[in-house]
C-alpha cells in the first residue's frame, strides 16, 4: 500500500510538473485552417521546441513564454512554394524577405532542370557561364548536392528548403551543350550522378525542356533517368517542352514519361501561353484527369499572373547554345544568323515553341535584369522601346543586349489569359507555386510573383472572386504540396508537426507588388513562424534565420 501510495504521489507530481512547464508560444483565439481542406475551426495552438505539441478547441491554462493573440486572424500551415528558383538567391538573400513576408516557410529548389550541382571538371565553366558567371554571393565550395546542402545549411537561412535533382545540370556535367542523344556510357554516367543526388536527399527530378541543354533530350533519355527516381519514391517535375502551339503534345510527353517509368508526374507552372492557345486549359486538365483515371499519379502547380519570366535567351532558338555561351555570342554577332532567327520567329521552326511569335511580338517582352551598369538603363523597358531608342529592329536590340551581357539578361513576357489561370487554379491536384526567387528590395526588377503569389490567391481568388473557399485555397498552398513531396511532419497544422505557421488577416491580406514596382511586401501577413521561431512578427522581419535544409528519406 505504501509503495502504491508513493507511486501515486510521484505520478501526481510528474503531471503537475509537466503542466507547470512553460511552452515557447501559445497562439490564442485564431481561426484554424489546418491544410487538409476541411472546414476552419477555433482552437489554441501550443508550441515547444519547434513543434506543435497541442491543438485544442478549448482555452487552456497552459503557460507560455509568449502568447500571440489571434483574434481576427487565420492560422494555417506555412506556405510551401512547390516551384521556386531560390537555389542561388538564398546565398545572397538568406533572410528570404520576399518569400517569408508572404508566408512562405518552405522553398522547393532545383526546378526547371537547372541547379548549381553537380559540377564536373569538364563542363563546370559552361555551367558558370550559363548561370550568369561566378558571383561573390555563391561560394561554389561544392561539387554535388550533398556539398551544396551543407554549404546552404552553414549559411543559415530564414526558410526551409527541399531540393530536386535537375536534369539539365546532370546533362551539362556529362555532355556540356551537345545537341545529340547521349551514348550508353554517358547515360549511365548521368544515372550515376542522379543516384548520388537522390542518396543526398533529392525529392525528385526536374526537367526544363525549353532550355538548353534539356531541350536536346528525348523522352527515352528522361524516362531512363526517371526510373532511378521511381526506385527512391520521388517524383518527376517538368517544365514541359512547350506551352504554346505544342502545349498538348508536350503534356502528353510528360505523361508518357510517367507511364514508362512508373513515376508520379508533376507539371510545373501550368499555362496556355499565346493567343492561339487561350482556352486550352480545360483540355490540359482533361488529359491529366484521363491519365489519372488510367492509374497515373498526376499533379501540377500554377501562379496567378498573366506574365511569365525567365532568361531573354529563352526567346531564341535553342540551337544557338550548341557550343556554349562563347558560341552563342559569336553566332548572335552574325548578320546571317540574325536573319535566320528572324525567319524562324516569323515562320516558326520545328521543335521550337517560339514564344515571341506566340506572345504577339517583342512589345510583350520587358527586360528585368542585366549584369553590366552601362545597360542598366534598359531595365524596365520593353524590347520595342529599347529598339526605338537605338534606332534598330527589336531583334537586333535583343541580340545586341545578349551579346553585351553574354546571355545574362532577365525578362518578363506577357502571354496568358486570366480565364485560363482561373481554370487551372480549380483543377484537381493543382497546387500553387510562385516560379519566383527569394529576394529583397533593390535596383533590379523582378516578377511580382516573388513578393505576392500567396497573398494574391487569398485576396483575389478567395476573398474577392470567391473562386476558391479558404480551406481549399490553403490546402493547395500547404497540404497538397507536402503530399506531392512525400514530406512528413509539415504542410498541416497537426500535433507533432513542425511549427511552420502563418497568421494573416482574411479581410486585409493583399498583394501589393506590380510589374512596374515589384519590390513591395504584401499587407495582412501578421506573423510567420518557421520551426517554431518568429520570423515575421507584427508584419516585420525579425532577422532570425531558423530555416532547415530538408532531405528526403529514401524508401
Amino acid at each position: 500500500m505504501l509503495v502504491r501510495d508513493a507511486a501515486y504521489r510521484v505520478g501526481i507530481r510528474v503531471r503537475m510538473e509537466r503542466r507547470a512547464e512553460m511552452h515557447d508560444i501559445k497562439i490564442a483565439g485564431a481561426l484554424i485552417v489546418d491544410g487538409t481542406g476541411e472546414k476552419e475551426r477555433r482552437a489554441e495552438i501550443l508550441i515547444s521546441d519547434g513543434d506543435i505539441v497541442q491543438i485544442t478547441g478549448h482555452p487552456t491554462t497552459e503557460g507560455a513564454r509568449r502568447v500571440i493573440e489571434g483574434d481576427g486572424l487565420v492560422a494555417c500551415p506555412g506556405f510551401i512554394d512547390l516551384h521556386s528558383h531560390s537555389d542561388f538567391a538564398l546565398f545572397a538573400h538568406p533572410a528570404a524577405e520576399s518569400k517569408v513576408h508572404q508566408g512562405v516557410t518552405l522553398e522547393v529548389t532545383g526546378n526547371c532542370g537547372m541547379a548549381p550541382y553537380p559540377l564536373s571538371d569538364r563542363h563546370q565553366d559552361d555551367l558558370f557561364e550559363y548561370l550568369g558567371g561566378r558571383s561573390d554571393a555563391l561560394p561554389w565550395n561544392w561539387t554535388d548536392l550533398d556539398g551544396y546542402l551543407q554549404s546552404l545549411a552553414e549559411r543559415e537561412i530564414a526558410v526551409n528548403t527541399a531540393p530536386l535533382a535537375a536534369h539539365g545540370s546532370l546533362r551539362l556535367a556529362v555532355m556540356g551543350f551537345a545537341d545529340r542523344e547521349p551514348s550508353s556510357s554517358e547515360l549511365q554516367e548521368m544515372r550515376s550522378l542522379l543516384r548520388k543526388d537522390l542518396a543526398a536527399g533529392a525529392f525528385g527530378l526536374s526537367t526544363g525542356l525549353i532550355y538548353a541543354p534539356g531541350v536536346y533530350a528525348g523522352a527515352d533519355e528522361i524516362s531512363s533517368l526517371a526510373e532511378e527516381v521511381a526506385r527512391s519514391g520521388g517524383f518527376y517535375a517538368t517544365h514541359i517542352r512547350g506551352e504554346t502551339e505544342v502545349l498538348l503534345d508536350a503534356v502528353e510527353e510528360a505523361l508518357s514519361v510517367g507511364e514508362a517509368s512508373g513515376i508520379p508526374v508533376h507539371i510545373s507552372h501550368l499555362k496556355a501561353a499565346g493567343r492561339s492557345m487561350w482556352g486550352k486549359s480545360e483540355e490540359v486538365l482533361q488529359r491529366m484527369e484521363s491519365a489519372r483515371q488510367a492509374g497515373l499519379d498526376v499533379s501540377g502547380d500554377v501562379y496567378p499572373y498573366r506574365a511569365g519570366s525567365t532568361k531573354l535567351l529563352a526567346l531564341l532558338p535553342p540551337r544557338l547554345l550548341e557550343q556554349g555561351v562563347d558560341g552563342l555570342v559569336e553566332r548572335l554577332g552574325s548578320d546571317d544568323e540574325r536573319r535566320r532567327i528572324q525567319h524562324e520567329i516569323r515562320e516558326g521552326s520545328p521543335g521550337w515553341w517560339n514564344p515571341v511569335g506566340a506572345a504577339g511580338g517583342w512589345d510583350a517582352v520587358m527586360v528585368t535584369s542585366v549584369r553590366s551598369p552601362e545597360n542598366s538603363r534598359y531595365v524596365g523597358m520593353r524590347v520595342t522601346e529599347i529598339a526605338q531608342s537605338k534606332g534598330c529592329s527589336p531583334l537586333d536590340a535583343a541580340c545586341d543586349l545578349l551579346v553585351q551581357e553574354r546571355g545574362a539578361v532577365g525578362m518578363i513576357i506577357f502571354m496568358m489569359h486570366e480565364d485560363d489561370i482561373r481554370t487551372f487554379l480549380t483543377g484537381k491536384n493543382v497546387a500553387v507555386g510562385s516560379d519566383g526567387s527569394a529576394t529583397a528590395p533593390g535596383p533590379a526588377l523582378t516578377h511580382p510573383r516573388s513578393y505576392g503569389t500567396f497573398p494574391r490567391i487569398l485576396a483575389r481568388y478567395v476573398r474577392k472572386e470567391q473562386l476558391l473557399d479558404l480551406p481549399e485555397a490553403v490546402h493547395r498552398m500547404t497540404g497538397l504540396p507536402a503530399e506531392r513531396l512525400g514530406l512528413k511532419g509539415r504542410g498541416f497544422l497537426c500535433e507533432e508537426h513542425a511549427a511552420d505557421i502563418v497568421l494573416f488577416s482574411p479581410d486585409e491580406v493583399e498583394d501589393t507588388a506590380t510589374y512596374e514596382s515589384p519590390h513591395s511586401y504584401p499587407r495582412g501577413i501578421e506573423h510567420v513562424l518557421v520551426n517554431g521561431v518568429s520570423v515575421i512578427d507584427g508584419g516585420h522581419h525579425t532577422g532570425v534565420l531558423p530555416g532547415k535544409v530538408l532531405r528526403r528519406t529514401r524508401k
